[in-house]
């Protein structure tokens, strides 16, 4: 199974939430109207008709289909307690940093003779507030799947394999094939 930094980040955020987001199809309608404030404006969100929101709301629907029920818990799960979610990221940005772990295919330019053939390596690093805030920013405007994994890979340059650059100066690093990613505020 593959993963994704930004699904990382998102799965840390949503480990600061201080209540769970709702479980009923009809309880995550609710919510979706108050954030966006009409019912046609959800329907064109979830790809649906207007009348079937309404089926939600008024109970007469109460299991959606696997496509629907997932773009729903999708939407509420981005939406769910921003203020509690703004709070993590400035704190992981400003004071606390995160905890990454990932397996993935790691590979190095470095000086003819070295062991620069990429393997796949375990690696589990703290990574200090700067690169949280750069990982942060970078999703919350719109950054690809390769720039955040981008970003990663000049994080664990520095921290991991450079030691906060106190050795391997101009050691660089790729960050391919990754397996697994999992990041700790």
């Amino acid at each position: 199974m593959t993963d994704s930094v930004g699904d990382g980040l998102d799965r840390a955020l949503q480990a600061a939430f201080t209540r769970p987001i709702p479980k009923s199809a009809q309880a995550q309608m609710k919510y979706l109207v108050r954030q966006l404030k009409t019912t046609k404006a959800v329907a064109d969100l979830l790809g649906t008709s207007q009348r079937t929101v309404e089926r939600y709301l008024a109970g007469r629907f109460k299991r959606p289909r696997k496509d629907l029920r997932d773009r729903m818990e999708r939407e509420v799960t981005q939406r769910w307690q921003p203020q509690i979610r703004a709070k993590a990221k400035k704190k992981a940005a400003s004071t606390d940093g995160v905890v990454l772990s990932a397996r993935a295919r790691f590979g190095f330019t470095a000086a003819p003779g070295t062991t620069d053939d990429a393997r796949v390596r375990d690696i589990t690093q703290a990574l200090p507030p700067h690169w949280a805030g750069r990982l942060f920013a970078a999703r919350d405007a719109g950054a690809t799947e390769h720039q955040l994994q981008s970003i990663t890979a000049d994080a664990l340059a520095e921290m991991y394999f450079r030691a906060n650059n106190s050795r391997a100066p101009g050691l660089g690093v790729e960050f391919t094939d990754m397996k697994f990613i999992e990041i700790e505020l």
